[in-house]
This record gives structure tokens, sequence and C-alpha cells, in this order.
């Protein structure tokens, strides 16, 4: 973990820098709406944010889901937002790292993403390839369906 960062689960009093956090992230998205949404305390949701000192630098939703192995709980990674000052420097690797192993701890044992694999295969993440997205898939998009099992994790 970079040096002088602290993670932890996210309070009421949090959201509005993680809010204020996604547009600077993610400048041509809008995902406000979503992380609002996911964060209204509707969904079973495991959420972390990075900080800085006192500075809010970074966050990470997991969304806890049903699988249809056994009963075996999953849990869907994103977004996954860094301060664009703080990107390359490990804080987004910090919060995924952390959040994989809250929820191995919690018996989560599958995590899913829908993400770029060039930087998700670091943390053991692959195609995905049975995953039935509701809507047709661009072609560039084939591996971007990825998952693992939780728990059996290399280290990074």
């Amino acid at each position: 973990m970079p040096d002088g960062l602290t993670i932890r689960e996210t309070s009421p009093g949090d959201i509005e820098q993680v809010l204020a956090l996604y547009p600077q992230a993610f400048p041509d998205e809008e995902l406000r709406p979503v992380v609002s949404t996911l964060l209204g305390g509707k969904f079973d949701v495991l959420s972390l944010a990075a900080f800085d000192k006192e500075a809010l630098v970074g966050h990470v939703l997991f969304t806890i889901c049903g699988t249809d192995e056994k009963h075996s709980g999953g849990a869907l990674l994103g977004p996954l937002g860094v301060l664009p000052s703080h990107q390359q420097k490990g804080v987004g690797s910090a919060l995924v790292k952390a959040g994989l192993e809250r929820l191995d701890e919690a018996g989560i044992q599958q995590a899913f993403v829908l993400g770029d694999p060039a930087y998700y295969k670091r943390f053991g993440f692959i195609p995905e390839g049975r995953v039935l997205t509701p809507y047709p898939m661009p072609e560039e998009w084939a591996d971007a369906w990825q998952s693992m099992p939780i728990g059996k994790r290399e280290p990074l």
C-alpha cells in the first residue's frame, strides 16, 4: 500500500467526497447516479475509500450478489475511481486488494468485473464467458467480463 494511505469502509459522512471524486476520475462518464443508487441503502455493498491524510483520493464498490453455484456468494466490482493526482501510484490496487480480503473474510467466493483485462488480470481475474448480458457487447469488449475465485488469489 502506498505510504500515508489509509483504507476504510465509507460512512454516510463520506458520500459527498465520494460523489465529487467520480467526475474527476472519469471526466467523460457520469457515474454519480450509479454510485448514489448503490450507496442508497437498498443494496448490499462493500464501499471502501482510500484517504491520503484527510483527503479522499480513491473509492471502490463491491455489490454482493448470488451465483448459481450451490448458493455461493458473489460480488460485482465497480466502479473503482482514483483522483488523477493519485493514479498510477497503487491506490486502485490497494483498494481492490483490501476489498477482496474483506469479501474473503465474509465468505464471498467469487468476484466479477466488467473492465479492462490488462488492468484486472493483475489481481487474478480471467475472461468470463458464462456471463450473458441483457444487451449485445461490442466485439472489443469480448474479454471485458471477468471473474476470479476469492480466497485463491496470488499475492500482489
